[in-house]
């Protein structure tokens, strides 16, 4: 059967480019092999969301319940039940799923369940079944490196099994950088486990800004979360003695090892050799491959690991097929972190700009000197605005609170228009609001911010 475009992979790259090619007029399939909605509604980002949000209650309920005059409350029979928020973040994703696959029906987006192969550049078999078509997007995701440590299978978790568990262990090591593996560090301690954190570089959140990354290991110190830094040889090389798990010099408590290491993107078979740069697809600024009529969005390009980035790739890959040639704008890639608090960042880090030579300014605005923050008990954060010297154009910005990820589009919006310092501190924010620190730390870069 010929199609206009056929879509491999049902992920957040892959369902939107399918949902959107429907849309368009042109004829579509998209091949499966497991689950519609891929890695993050399944296992990745929605899911683990839920359980961080239970995770975040149940912390709060048992650590602030007291200063908000909630009387009652016998904090030392308080327990996590994790089968109940296990539940509950499966019936979101089942809701979310449903929701995916009643739009590709909709939109007539033909889905094909099975193994996709690709057989020239212009066909496609699945499960011994032929199909061809004028353009192919590969939108495959990515996957964890495996441990190369000879450890019991039973003592280490692939992420797609965390919500497999029964129960929670009492001591788990995560090994990785990410924001991923922070989260889940904090998931973990904030649910009353022991954690350690193995990171195998000698920095954690490896796209943040320094100022983030550095603010984080100091927000992991205080949740009682172990770091060790340059592990990578020390957890490949590491061993169990009895309860413990042996990481060069270091004994460490250990019931379950969950595997967060970094990524490659998982590669299709094929007949025809497409090209690829340390384990991810190799794209231009179109997201074509080395074959003009196949594309690659989302994760597997490498090019961002974030799912709100491989939604917009394959949009605009639709559009590229439809005749509108425009470029995506990697700094306006939003980067967001379901920590404690969030953690959001847009547009260029401070190194970023020292090598570049631009002569700009920071400035900053704490959370404690904000009305709405004092009010719900969240004071601690802040935002960070760069902005170009001369001008006043905003370079990056940089959030920490409790809802930074929703407040990052804020900053998504005004960048895209090139906005400067002078048009965030003159925008007008409702008060009291925790978007109001936007405005403060516009006009810090003018002059002096109003409330410190």
């Amino acid at each position: 059967m010929e199609y206009d475009v056929i879509i491999i992979g049902a992920g957040p790259a892959g369902y939107v480019a399918a949902i959107r090619a429907g849309q368009v007029g042109l004829k579509t399939a998209l091949i499966e092999k497991s689950q519609i909605g891929g890695m993050c509604l399944n296992w990745g980002c929605i899911p683990s969301k839920a359980i961080i949000e239970s995770g975040r209650l149940y912390k709060r309920i048992k650590n602030d319940a007291p200063i908000f005059g909630i009387e009652g409350i016998d904090r030392m029979k308080l327990t996590f039940n994790w089968k109940i928020a296990n539940d509950r973040a499966m019936s979101v994703v089942k809701k979310l799923t449903n929701g995916v696959s009643y739009l590709l029906k909709k939109n007539g987006v033909e889905v094909i369940q099975g193994t996709a192969r690709i057989t020239s550049s212009n066909s496609v078999t699945v499960d011994n079944r032929n199909i061809s078509a004028k353009n192919i997007i590969i939108a495959t995701g990515s996957y964890h490196e495996p441990l190369k440590a000879a450890l019991p299978k039973e003592k280490v978790l692939e992420l797609y099994n965390l919500y497999k568990l029964d129960e929670l262990p009492r001591n788990i090591v995560i090994v990785g950088e990410s924001s991923i593996a922070v989260e889940l560090a904090q998931f973990f301690a904030m649910v009353d486990r022991n954690v350690t954190l193995l990171v195998p570089g000698d920095r954690i959140m490896p796209l943040a800004d320094d100022y983030l990354a550095n603010y984080m290991v100091g927000r992991l110190k205080k949740d009682k979360i172990d770091v060790i830094f340059d592990a990578a040889n020390l957890a490949d090389g590491s061993t169990f003695d009895g309860d413990e798990l042996i990481v060069g010099n270091h004994r460490i408590k250990c019931d379950l090892v969950v595997n967060s290491k970094s990524r490659k993107g998982v590669m299709v078979p094929s007949d025809i050799e497409i090209a690829t740069e340390d384990g991810f697809i190799t794209t231009n600024e179109y997201f074509q491959t080395n074959y003009e009529n196949i594309f690659a969005v989302g994760d597997v390009n490498g090019k961002s690991p974030f799912a709100h980035v491989g939604s917009a790739q394959g949009l605009h890959t639709i559009n590229f097929i439809k005749g509108i040639r425009e470029e995506l704008t990697p700094d306006l890639y939003p980067m967001n972190m379901y920590s404690d608090p969030e953690i959001a960042q847009i547009g260029s880090t401070e190194k970023q700009l020292y090598e570049s030579g631009v002569k700009f300014k920071i400035s900053e605005f704490p959370l404690s000197a904000n009305g709405k923050a004092l009010a719900e008990g969240y004071s601690e954060g802040f935002i960070r605005m760069l902005s170009e010297e001369k001008y006043g154009k905003v370079l990056g910005v940089q959030i920490v609170a409790p809802n930074a990820t929703d407040m990052i589009a804020e900053a998504a919006a005004f960048m895209s228009v090139e906005s400067t310092v002078y048009d965030v501190a003159k925008t007008i924010h409702a008060h009291p609001t925790i978007s109001e620190i936007y405005m403060e730390a516009g006009f810090g870069a003018v002059d002096k911010a109003i409330h410190i």
